[in-house]
């Protein structure tokens, strides 16, 4: 009986052929490839994002290098950008010496440290050939009862020759325009180009968030936090592309294998059960 039930089957799947279960076939086949691309993508993004923390933990015990090992000179005239630090050197430290040009002081709205929204202080750091470096010297909170926008009370950089030490950081992106009120620089995000625009020399393409400082920064600032990617996250995402890149082709083996079986007879509706006939119980 059984191999006749097998041959049966065997005939009933030709329906698999039809155009219809054709093209449940390759949507099927589409989606479960789609799907597979997907968790790749989301596996070069875990990737990426692991190598950026990797480069976050390597720069806090290194040995710093000299600025122009990770930013090169800019080579146009003022308001030019020299080029962006190559990936592999963001977050590495690097130090640097110069004189901070206290008339162009940036100020960059809206950033939170603590669960506190303020402003991070960036101040440009003009080097011996006449380029500069922006230096993010901290966080600092607005003015007092004014609301997260008031501009802050900026402690004052020190005068005369100063050497940093920091960590490289790429340009930001996006970000709208750079305003200039009360004598200081404001924006949201920070773009070099576009604050570069606004000053009176070329530009590093990156800069530097400070961590130590000769002489000492002020106590004021709050040192801006170095947060680790969510490599994780997108590790998980990985897995549950590929878990429903799988569930799709098996959900379409299910749903053939019970058309099959309800074409071959084997799955028809059961007959109803006469409770009344049944033995009443004891």
């Amino acid at each position: 009986m059984a191999p006749l039930i097998r041959v049966a089957l065997a005939n009933v799947y030709r329906f698999l052929l039809t155009p219809r279960w054709l093209g449940y076939l390759a949507l099927t086949l589409v989606a479960a490839t789609v799907m597979v691309f997907l968790g790749n993508w989301q596996l070069d993004r875990y990737r990426g994002r692991s190598a950026i923390n990797d480069r976050i933990d390597a720069g806090a015990t290194m040995t710093p290098a000299p600025l122009r090992d990770a930013l090169p000179a800019p080579t146009g005239g003022p308001g030019s950008v020299g080029p962006a630090p190559a990936e592999r050197l963001t977050w590495s430290r690097v130090t640097a010496t110069g004189r901070y040009d206290t008339a162009n002081v940036v100020l960059i709205r809206g950033r939170t440290v603590d669960n506190k929204v303020g402003f991070e202080v960036l101040t440009p750091l003009v080097l011996a050939d006449g380029s500069a470096v922006l230096v993010d010297r901290g966080w600092v909170p607005p003015a007092p009862g004014a609301g997260a926008t008031a501009q802050p009370s900026v402690p004052a950089a020190p005068t005369g020759e100063v050497t940093v030490t920091g960590r490289v950081v790429g340009s930001e992106s996006g970000g709208g325009g750079v305003d200039r009120r009360d004598g200081k620089l404001e924006a949201r995000r920070i773009v070099i180009p576009r604050l570069a625009k606004q000053l009176p020399y070329p530009v590093t393409g990156g800069y530097v968030l400070l961590d130590g400082q000769t002489p000492a920064a002020d106590p004021a600032f709050q040192a801006v936090p170095i947060g680790h990617t969510n490599n994780w996250q997108n590790f998980g995402y990985v897995w549950q592309w590929w878990i429903f890149a799988v569930m799709s082709l098996v959900g379409y083996g299910w749903v053939a294998r019970r058309e099959a079986r309800r074409r071959a007879g084997l799955d028809g509706p059961r007959e109803p059960v006469d409770r009344a006939a049944e033995p009443a119980a004891t």
